[in-house]
This record gives C-alpha cells, sequence and structure tokens, in this order.
C-alpha cells in the first residue's frame, strides 16, 4: 500500500504545485505589465506543462526510458480525447482559427519528427531531442513576437496605462504582491520536483509488482495525473463560457509535450522506442499508441480549422476512443 499511497501523493504534489507556479508565474507578469496573452503564450502554457516536464526528464535520466516515452504520447491523447473531449461535448466553441495556426504548424512538425523516428530508427537519439528542443525555442520566439505585435493596438495601451496608474497608487501593496508571487512560484517548483520523483519511483513499483508494463502505467495514470493542470483549466474555461481558451490551452500543451518534455527527457538521456507488448509480432505502441494520438490530433484539430467552430460529435468520438484505448491498455 505504501507505493499506492506515495504515488497519489506525488499526483497531488504535481497538481498543487502546477497550480502554484502558474499563479505565481501569473502574478508577476501582471505586476510588472506584461501582456496577458503574452502571459498565456509563454508562461501559462510552459507552467501546465512542467508536471509532464519533470515527470519524462526524471525517468530518463533514472534509465525508465519507456516512462518517459509513455507520458509524452498518454499526455496527448489524454489532453485532447479526455480534456478537450469533455469540453467540446459538454460545449461547443467557436475557434479562432488565425490563432490556432502557429501551434498547430509546430505540433505537426514536431509529430512528424517524432512518428519518422518511431517508425524508421526504432531510437531516439541526442540530436533528435536537440532537434525537438530547437523547435520549441523557435516556437517561443515567434509566439512572443506575435503576442507583442498585437499589443500594439490602442486598447492595448490604453489597457497597460490603466494597470500601470493603479500600481502607482497602491505601490506598497504590489510589492508585498510580488513577494507572495514569488514565494508561490518557487514552492510550486519544489512541489512539482518532488511530485514527479514521487510519482516516477511509486509508478514504477506499482507497474512491477502488479506485472503491468510501465509504458502501460506511464500511458494512463501518470499521464492523466500530469495532465491535470490542463484539465483544471478546461473545466475553469467551461464555467466561464471560454471554451476556445480550453482548446488553445490544449493545443499549446500538446506541442508542448513533444518539443519540450520529449525533446528535453531525449537530450538528457536518449532510449529506444519502448516494445513492452506485440501484435500481430510488430510494437504495439507503433500500432496502436502513435496512431491514437494522430487519431485524436486530427480529429479535434481539422474540423477547427475547416469549419471555424467544434461539434458535440467531435467530442463524442474522441471520448469513445480514449475509452477503447485504456481498455486496452489494461486487457490485451
Amino acid at each position: 500500500m505504501l507505493p499506492v499511497l506515495l504515488f497519489i501523493v506525488g499526483l497531488i504534489l504535481l497538481i498543487k504545485g502546477g497550480d502554484w507556479f502558474v499563479d505565481g508565474a501569473v502574478g508577476i507578469a501582471h505586476r510588472f505589465n506584461m501582456p496577458e496573452i503574452l502571459i498565456g503564450a509563454t508562461v501559462v502554457s510552459i507552467g501546465t506543462t512542467l508536471p509532464e516536464v519533470m515527470v519524462s526528464a526524471g525517468s530518463a535520466v533514472k534509465g525508465i526510458g519507456s516512462m518517459a516515452y509513455g507520458n509524452a504520447l498518454g499526455s496527448i491523447i489524454c489532453n485532447t480525447a479526455l480534456i478537450a473531449a469533455i469540453t467540446i461535448a459538454v460545449k461547443p466553441s467557436d475557434v479562432d482559427r488565425k490563432s490556432m495556426k502557429t501551434p498547430v504548424i509546430f505540433f505537426t512538425l514536431a509529430a512528424l519528427v517524432y512518428v519518422f523516428i518511431s517508425y524508421f530508427t526504432g531510437s531516439f537519439s541526442r540530436i533528435s531531442g536537440i532537434l525537438l528542443l530547437i523547435l520549441f525555442v523557435v516556437y517561443m520566439i515567434i509566439a512572443v513576437k506575435q503576442a507583442l505585435s498585437i499589443t500594439k493596438n490602442p486598447k492595448a495601451q490604453t489597457s497597460d496605462n490603466e494597470v500601470e496608474d493603479n500600481d502607482n497608487k497602491e505601490e506598497s501593496k504590489k510589492e508585498s504582491s510580488v513577494l507572495k508571487f514569488l514565494v508561490l512560484l518557487v514552492v510550486g517548483a519544489a512541489l512539482i520536483a518532488v511530485g514527479a520523483d514521487l510519482l516516477v519511483d511509486n509508478g514504477t513499483i506499482i507497474a512491477e509488482r502488479l506485472g503491468v508494463p510501465s509504458t502501460v502505467i506511464a500511458l494512463t495514470f501518470v499521464a492523466l495525473g500530469t495532465s491535470l493542470p490542463e484539465l483544471v483549466t478546461a473545466i475553469t474555461s467551461l464555467i466561464k463560457g471560454s471554451g476556445a481558451l480550453s482548446l488553445g490551452n490544449i493545443i499549446g500543451a500538446n506541442m508542448f509535450n513533444l518539443v519540450l518534455v520529449s525533446g528535453l527527457s531525449i537530450s538528457l538521456a536518449p532510449f529506444d522506442v519502448p516494445c513492452d507488448k506485440l501484435i500481430g509480432g510488430i510494437n504495439s505502441s507503433l500500432v496502436i499508441d502513435i496512431p491514437v494520438m494522430i487519431l485524436v490530433s486530427c480529429i479535434l484539430i481539422i474540423p477547427a480549422l475547416i469549419r471555424g467552430k467544434m461539434a458535440r460529435i467531435q467530442g463524442i468520438l474522441m471520448l469513445a476512443i480514449y475509452a477503447a484505448f485504456c481498455i486496452f491498455q489494461f486487457v490485451i
């Protein structure tokens, strides 16, 4: 029971740590008058992906490449076929196709790199990890430039001036708030690090004792646990009637899972494509995991780019696929 309890504690620390980290980062950014759209494009997206970063990087360094690999793929599948699917099934929303283009393009490029390596080389080398990290850096540069160009309009400048006036009136309050947000940032990061360590270590122990491959644990329980920040964002957005915000966060998080999470893990400790199961003599990851990731991503993205809005049937279809995916992992 101890590994199970520690696994749950790790999940709780990841959730709370991710929540505090994002709150602290956004609070500091606001206090220094950074544009909100810039915060969303950088700090929040990276913050909600930090649990995956810590779990996958820690797994790779400890020689558990299957956990890092499974967490990256599993988080994308979970983000798309569970979290985004729930949002769409409950309340479909319109989509700003223009704002989707950049993250979709980079996600597609990263997915192509991932698919090529998985099917044609079978081994993630340090060079491939560095290539994914380069894609991450290029995306961040483009995202920041786009965000800054948007804030050059008069409305944004007026809003910034109003914030600045309010801050000048409450200088002492501002200083105390900055200290509070710094504490949240540091404590949040520490909780994420400890939680990720507990999750990886005890997830591996549980998998070994149950005879379940570590890749399966990573694709399901660990992926769901590290995707909880996105789930919280989705539910909050749904309650506030901003379903499109949730969709943008999911697409951005999925892209970060490939270029940042996988890129960092591979660069730290290269690993081969895990092979815990065979289907017809072929690695089940190549037959099920990667095709499902591509399928649910296409169901989410393509109709949105073509029609400019989501449909309830998309969410229902993805939920059905996710249920079948989870059943397959534990039954077959």
